[in-house]
C-alpha cells in the first residue's frame, strides 16, 4: 500500500494585487492553516503562524501593536497595515502534495504554481517582489525563476550579498507599442525559525553579534527588512 499524500492547498487568495507596489511572496503556510486546526496564537491570515516571524518583525519596525490570536480583529490589523503601505501578498504556490504533513519547502511534491508573472503583467503598480526566502530548492525565488524560464525571461543580478537583489525586465504592450518595465526582487532571509541557522552563519550577523552579544537573529531580520518595507 502506497501512503496517501496530503493535498496541501493554499488557504488564502492573493491579497491587494491591484493597489500594491510591493508583493510579499512565500510558498505555503503550515498545513494546519489548510485543515483549519489553528493554534490559539495563530492568526487566520497570510503569515499568521505563531512560529512565523514576519509579523513580529513588521510589528517592531512599524510599532503596530499587533494582536497574536485567532480573532477577526487580529486579521483586520494586518490587512489595514498592508493597505496603508500598499503591500500585497501573493505566495507563489497554489498547492502541493506531501508524504509527511509538515511545513518544509523541500517536502513539497507535484507543486502547482500561481502565475506570478501573469499577475506582474496585469498589475503595473507592482514594482518590487519581496521573497521570504532565497533560491534554495522549492523556495519562492527558486519557483519564480522556474516560471520565468517558461516565459523566456530571466533575473539579472544587482547585488549578490544577502539579501540578494535582482532586476527583471518585464515586457508589456502599451498603446500597441512594446515596452519593458523593471521589477526589483529582494530575497529576504526567511522569517522562519528554520532559517535561524543560516542567519547565524552570515558574516554580517557575526560581526554585529560580536559588537553586541544581545543581538539576535530576529534583530538581524528587523534591520534587513526595514530597508525594504
Amino acid at each position: 500500500m502506497g501512503s496517501k499524500l496530503f493535498k496541501h492547498t493554499h488557504p488564502y487568495k492573493p491579497f491587494l494585487l491591484e493597489e500594491a507596489s510591493k508583493l510579499i511572496v512565500g510558498t505555503l503556510p503550515p498545513p494546519r492553516f489548510t485543515t483549519g486546526e489553528l493554534k490559539p496564537q495563530d492568526v487566520d491570515f497570510c503569515y499568521g503562524s505563531c512560529n512565523g516571524q514576519l509579523w513580529p518583525i513588521l510589528d517592531r519596525i512599524f510599532d503596530l501593536g499587533l494582536k497574536y490570536e485567532t480573532t477577526q480583529e487580529a486579521v483586520e490589523q494586518r490587512k489595514q497595515f498592508l493597505r496603508e503601505h500598499k503591500i500585497g501578498v501573493c505566495d507563489i504556490v497554489e498547492s502541493a502534495e506531501r508524504e509527511k504533513i509538515d511545513a518544509s519547502d523541500l517536502g513539497m511534491q507535484n507543486v502547482v504554481l500561481r502565475d506570478l508573472v501573469g499577475h506582474l503583467k496585469k498589475y503595473p503598480n507592482i514594482k518590487t517582489l519581496l521573497f521570504t526566502g532565497g533560491n534554495s530548492k522549492n523556495g519562492p525565488e527558486y519557483f519564480f525563476r522556474r516560471q520565468l524560464k517558461e516565459y523566456g525571461l530571466k533575473l539579472k543580478v544587482v547585488s549578490n550579498e544577502v539579501p540578494r537583489i535582482h532586476h527583471l525586465e518585464l515586457p508589456f504592450t502599451s498603446n500597441g507599442a512594446q515596452k519593458t518595465r523593471t521589477v526589483k526582487t529582494v530575497s529576504l532571509t526567511a522569517p522562519s525559525g528554520a532559517a535561524n541557522r543560516a542567519v547565524g552563519s552570515l558574516q554580517a550577523y557575526k560581526n554585529l553579534k560580536s559588537e553586541n552579544p544581545d543581538f539576535n537573529t530576529v534583530d538581524f531580520r528587523v534591520m534587513q527588512y526595514s530597508e525594504f518595507f
